[in-house]
């Protein structure tokens, strides 16, 4: 018996009762991690193909998460320094000191989301290192193990027994045990690099955006580009903080649209008090200056 077999059978015993869910939920839900449906057929050992078309996600939902890390970062920690600096009413100092942080909070986001990755792929290692060790050494712990993955499934018990004299004997246990037990996916080899690139790029990009008015405006009308960078980045933080909202929760429905617009309001009111506070401490520190 195959892993998709294994998998086939468990989609039959959703331990999730399918009636909480919309029916756009139903159509989202992939059971089991799969891309696509596995129909028992009628000797109940051989998955049929589903008659549902297969979907397929053209971008990791990492990168995504990834992407998402740098964006709230970069519109949101570059904005408020531009917003302080701009008090000083010198645009070269706000040109200048707004690039500099960008250059170098993407490289220190790039390098965090680096090692972070790293500290995944060895934890996994360590991870399967372990099981695989447990496998072989400790019988009982690790059929024990394997009922309790199947004990919310409701399984017949001669079933679930099947399953495990199988699996114990399969080479793969350890593999099974990574994905069912420890719930943890393997990383990719280049995980840490596309992590890296993408949070840098992701912070580096939303930063520049309040930037963008200070490079149309004379050398002291740095108080002036402050006025449409506060409106551009606005737009921008709601638009941002809609469309995260949605990506996760859903783009159609009442509800799903209300949740991206508080989202988006949220952004816009995160990223207004970060600016207003390096605003206002500029401002005491020149007082204090004096």
């Amino acid at each position: 018996m195959s892993f998709s077999s294994i998998k086939a059978l468990l989609a039959q015993y959703s331990p999730v009762s399918e009636s909480s869910f919309s029916d756009a939920e139903k159509e989202a839900q992939i059971p089991l991690g799969q891309d696509k449906d596995l129909e028992l057929s009628s000797n109940g050992d051989t998955p049929a193909p589903s008659s549902r078309p297969e979907k397929k996600s053209w971008v990791d939902a990492r990168v995504i998460s990834d992407a998402i890390i740098g964006l709230s970062d970069g519109m949101t920690v570059p904005f408020a320094l531009t917003a302080g600096l701009s008090t000083l009413e010198d645009t070269k100092v706000v040109v200048f000191g707004g690039l500099a942080e960008l250059i170098a909070g993407a490289i220190s986001m790039g390098l965090g989301g680096y090692l972070g990755a790293k500290s995944e792929e060895e934890s996994y290692r360590a991870t399967l290192k372990q099981t695989r060790e447990q496998t072989l050494s400790d019988f009982d712990v690790t059929t024990t193990i394997i009922s309790d993955i199947f004990a919310p499934y409701d399984l017949p018990a001669q079933t679930v027994s099947d399953l495990t004299k199988h699996l114990v004997d399969s080479p793969h246990l350890p593999n099974f045990l990574m994905n069912f037990h420890h719930t943890l996916p393997e990383p990719s080899g280049s995980r840490a690099v596309t992590c890296a690139l993408t949070i840098a790029l992701g912070y580096f990009v939303g930063g520049f955006v309040p930037l963008v008015p200070y490079f149309f405006v004379g050398p002291e009308d740095a108080f002036s580009a402050l006025k449409w960078s506060i409106a551009v980045m606005a737009v921008a933080l709601f638009v941002f903080g809609y469309g995260k909202t949605c990506f996760v929760a859903g783009w159609k429905g009442r509800d799903n649209v209300k949740a991206g617009v508080y989202g988006g309001v949220q952004m816009v009111i995160v990223g207004g008090v970060a600016a207003g506070a390096a605003m206002g401490l500029v401002k005491l520190f020149q007082v204090l200056a004096r």
